[in-house]
């Protein structure tokens, strides 16, 4: 009612073992309620609305246990051990109280037995995880989903119908009504049922219909929202004429009201008859109302009023707000900063700028990043921005920089781009908030220098955002992947140390790793294909030079005769020609030996004799 915490648990194993999921156990010695609704109750701010008799809190772990908590004496009642190997996704208590279900990551439903502790029995739900249980209106059937749902029968164990499901895991399952609407058949306690599902980032929520053959194995009708639905609560419908009643609380904070009559097939997803909404004012001083999350949504017992939380998640306001379906969108306004005593900007906006003295010399901390050169006000026009009137009006942020002596212009060189310095900075920002043209603008230095001292200078944290980042530009353009590798080296080189520290690394870098491994695979061929290509295109080159040499004019363009010298020579001449004949005549008149005959041949072919002309005509 005063939206005060009434109990906290921490479990001592919370640091090794974080909550997955909750359920109320069904209130003992009373008879099984006629909706699903105890076990529905999933969040601590509900409890007011759950009877008082309330107790045992099934907690589900990420280890795999199922721990059993007594609210009324404060304390953990039991633990449920050896049943999963993995996140424990559902836990669903039975009507008739000591029966426990539950699923895990590991594939597999468990009953348990709330008594003994101990696993009643275990059976393979799924071939991947399952996600979320449910338990029919009798307590004879089970619903399970992973991506598809199935509906166990509970003494047999065995798949009693297979629905096709959603394409992400399954969030939620409830039945949405108890009798059949069909009342002229007698009733099996399942057949002739509808159930609801929601899934993970799925903006449809399906209605599906058991029917007595399994023909049919998709949904009937479906209802749709602005978002992921983060919270759901249905009144069951009872009566033939009876609409069920849905309120879905989505991921924006949103809160979608239908109201249907479950009647057969229809095709078009319904929307909502009505959307909620919560603002904030938008008065004193903040003049934009901002949007109010709401974080869950429940019925009352008379179906017309709904219990509201919304605001922080760690101080959530509870209201009650009964229904006015009239009108399509509701926003109501709630001043939340007046409920939530966290008052933070009261502090920043009290800003004084100080008196500053010529003689005095003022330290300024240095801006991560900036080396600022930090100089005592000299001219006298500086002292007098720095002495404020009361009745002046604060000074702009420009001018405070200017008392403090940061230069803005100093901060980006001409060409607009930033010092090295402030690369760390840059970089630092881009990655936490995911501004494409702040880390275009650092990754593409060419620069190994500046490249090295940036990832020298990013804090440690940034190390693995920044390989994420690098991974997914190195499977993009190939030109911007050679620029990556740069930085590749650089941070293995330099953060070598802290990468080997952390415990999860080769699913971090799995990812960097095949793509490495797949493009070192095709450098072989890819180099041989160089090779020959190359060899070609250097084939083709050189004949295409050859034939583009235009020929060479070979007659002399100038020839210079000397008189003496030719006279000589054709003396030489005239005797080399009788020289060469008689010779020939001698060789077939004596047969000379035949190593003669090669030095006459040599003689003719060089067309000159050593010997003097006279010593040759002798000879003859």
């Amino acid at each position: 009612a005063n939206s005060r915490l009434q109990h906290e648990y921490v479990p001592s194993a919370h640091l090794s073992a974080a909550c997955t999921c909750l359920a109320w156990a069904p209130p003992a010695g009373r008879p099984p309620p006629s909706k699903d609704g105890p076990q529905r109750k999933k969040r601590k701010s509900e409890v007011a609305e759950v009877d008082k008799q309330l107790d045992i809190l099934a907690i589900g772990t990420a280890v795999g246990s199922i721990l059993l908590y007594s609210t009324v004496r404060g304390e953990l009642q039991s633990k449920l051990d050896g049943g999963h190997d993995n996140r424990v996704n559902c836990v669903r208590w039975h009507q008739d109280n000591c029966c426990l279900y539950s699923c895990s990551e590991d594939k597999h439903i468990v009953e348990w037995n709330s008594q003994t502790c101990k696993v009643k029995c275990k059976w393979k739900g799924d071939n991947s995880s399952v996600t979320s249980l449910c338990i029919s209106p009798d307590g004879k059937m089970l619903l399970s989903a992973g991506r598809t749902i199935k509906l166990w029968d509970l003494e047999t164990k065995e798949v009693y119908r297979h629905f096709t499901g959603h394409a992400t895991s399954v969030s939620s399952l409830m039945f949405t009504t108890v009798k059949p609407m069909n009342e002229n058949k007698p009733f099996d306690g399942i057949t002739g049922l509808y159930f609801l599902s929601g899934a993970v980032h799925d903006r449809l929520l399906s209605v599906w219909y058991i029917r007595s053959d399994r023909k049919e194995k998709n949904a009937v009708m479906s209802f749709t929202v602005t978002d992921e639905p983060t919270f759901i609560d249905l009144t069951v419908s009872e009566v033939k004429e009876e609409p069920v009643k849905l309120a879905v609380v989505c991921r924006d904070g949103q809160l979608h009201l239908f109201e249907h009559i479950l009647n057969g097939y229809c095709k078009k997803p319904l929307t909502s008859n009505c959307t909620i909404q919560i603002a904030t004012p938008g008065n004193d001083g903040d003049s934009t109302p901002k949007p109010v999350p709401i974080l869950a949504a429940a019925f009352c017992t008379d179906k017309q009023s709904l219990v509201l939380v919304y605001g922080n998640t760690l101080q959530p306001i509870i209201e009650k707000v009964s229904l006015n379906t009239t009108e399509s969108h509701v926003c109501l306004i709630r001043d939340i900063q007046k409920a939530l005593s966290l008052k933070t900007d009261v502090a920043l906006t009290k800003v004084k700028t100080p008196v500053v003295n010529s003689d005095t010399k003022v330290l300024v901390p240095g801006i991560p990043g900036h080396s600022t050169a930090v100089k005592t006000p000299s001219s006298g026009k500086e002292k007098k921005k720095n002495k404020r009137k009361p009745g002046e009006t604060e000074e702009s942020i420009e001018e405070r920089l200017e008392a403090l002596d940061i230069d803005v212009s100093k901060v980006k060189t001409p060409g607009g781009l930033p010092q090295t310095d402030s690369f760390a900075v840059l970089l630092v920002q881009g990655l936490e908030s995911n501004d494409a043209e702040i880390l275009n603008r650092v990754l593409n230095t060419r620069k190994e220098n500046v490249i090295k001292n940036t990832v020298a200078r990013m804090p440690i944290h940034a190390v693995i955002p920044l390989l994420h980042e690098l991974t997914k530009r190195l499977q993009g353009n190939p030109y911007s992947a050679s620029l990556m590798v740069r930085w590749l080296k650089s941070v293995f080189t330099l953060h070598a140390s802290y990468l080997s520290t952390l415990p999860d690394l080769i699913p971090q870098l799995g990812m960097l790793y095949q793509l490495m491994e797949s493009r070192v695979k095709t450098l072989q061929k890819l180099s041989r294909l160089h090779g020959r290509l190359f060899i070609l295109v250097t084939q083709v080159a050189a004949s295409e030079t050859v034939q583009d040499v235009t020929e060479v004019n070979q007659t002399a363009k100038l020839v210079y005769e000397d008189e003496s010298s030719e006279e000589e020579g054709s003396d030489d001449e005239m005797i080399a020609d009788k020289d060469s004949d008689e010779n020939w005549d001698e060789d077939e008149e004596k047969e000379e030996q035949s190593d003669e005959q090669d030095m006459t041949v040599e003689k003719e072919i060089n067309g000159d004799s050593d010997l003097e002309p006279e010593n040759e005509s002798e000879e003859e």
